[in-house]
């Protein structure tokens, strides 16, 4: 849900020893200039064939036991939360309203620290537990179920992978998360729950640290932050065993998450459903046979495919071609009315007290007993 982008020129600060992400990127492409320049890694094409269809036969042949699912703001559009960068629609190109010096600066550290307002009156509009998973979201749970799911990388804060039955130990969440909040003294540190900043946030309160006074931010990553330490850990294990990379909903031009693509095996089928093409290997490295990016297209291509259309949609279709589709229709439906019966409940004991706090208001006081 949160990305990196480079900050305008008066807002860097000086430079220093790189962050753990810089040095990711710089010694991926160092791995794969010198594994393509010596021919390092085999390039065993697995798909019978570079469509959804093939796709869908290499997990029915049982020889799928290891997906990783990368994941970000593309899977949640359908729920009503905004992607950042669609033209018109997406969260950039609508916060006028906020005074920012710069649009990203309502998720810059710094920024937050003297200004904490924006992000804040932003969080009440996106906050978790407003929205509903998705067809893909569901999708990724009934991977976990059927034991062929070993993680899920979510760029997205929205914590609707948690509300779809994805645990922890099923989640890298790389941009951090809302499931839980910190003070940002380096003396406290106090951890907060998510109910706790929930409460804080829609009594238009700023939270503040009950024990040192500092402010509370929930557990996202804003610029000038680094990375969870399990994001780098889990991808060293994870991807080496991966047989089989979905990518949807992302542009992956964020890095170091976009540069996970190219950590998977060079014989790892990756799959792409999105709205539009992305990750492809840049075509100047391309012609010297560097590069891990993405290719659909060329004459080269052996493992990579692209299916253009929502998450939801590709989801759904590979569902069918898979014969899971009425089961992921039905777990989408049983699951919703879960939701919404959950919040009916919610909203009538909501009722409840606020009508028993008017009446008790607007009662005539009690007379005075005579002498």
């Amino acid at each position: 849900f949160f990305t990196f982008v480079e900050l305008p020129k008066s807002e860097k600060e000086e430079e220093v020893t790189p962050e753990p992400e810089v040095r990711i990127v710089v010694l991926d492409f160092l791995r794969n200039l010198f594994s393509s320049a010596l021919g390092l890694g085999s390039a065993e094409k697995v798909l019978d064939e570079l469509t959804l269809d093939g796709v869908a036969r290499y997990i029915n042949s049982g020889k799928c036991k290891n997906i990783i699912c990368m994941v970000g703001a593309g899977i949640s559009t359908s729920a009503g939360i905004p992607d950042f960068r669609s033209p018109g629609t997406g969260l950039y190109a609508n916060l006028q309203k906020y005074n920012l010096p710069y649009p990203e600066a309502i998720f810059q550290i710094d920024y937050f620290k003297k200004h904490p307002e924006p992000f804040f009156a932003l969080a009440r509009e996106l906050y978790p537990g407003q929205f509903k998973p998705t067809i893909c979201h569901y999708f990724m749970k009934m991977l976990k179920d059927k034991g062929i799911l070993r993680r899920c990388y979510t760029q997205n804060i929205d914590t609707l992978e948690r509300v779809a039955g994805l645990e922890g130990d099923d989640l890298i969440e790389a941009h951090g998360t809302f499931y839980t909040s910190h003070c940002v003294s380096f003396c406290c540190r106090k951890e907060y729950s998510l109910e706790w900043m929930k409460e804080k946030i829609f009594s238009d309160d700023i939270p503040k640290c009950d024990k040192c006074s500092s402010l509370v931010k929930p557990d996202i990553v804003f610029f000038g932050e680094n990375l969870p330490a399990r994001f780098f850990t889990s991808m060293k294990m994870d991807f080496p065993r991966c047989d089989l990379l979905i990518v949807m909903g992302t542009s992956l031009q964020v890095q170091p998450f976009a540069s996970l693509v190219s950590r998977v095996s060079k014989s790892c089928p990756r799959l792409l459903i999105n709205m539009e093409k992305a990750g492809q290997v840049n075509p100047m490295m391309g012609l010297f046979g560097f590069g891990e990016g993405m290719d659909f297209d060329s004459d080269k291509a052996y493992r990579d495919v692209a299916h253009i259309s929502t998450c939801d949609d590709g989801c759904l279709a590979l569902a069918d071609l898979l014969g899971w589709k009425a089961e992921l229709e039905e777990l989408v439906k049983k699951e919703h009315t879960k939701i919404d019966s959950q919040d009916a409940k919610e909203k009538a004991s909501e009722n409840k007290g606020a009508t028993a706090k008017a009446s008790s208001a607007s009662a005539p006081p009690e007379p005075k007993a005579e002498e």
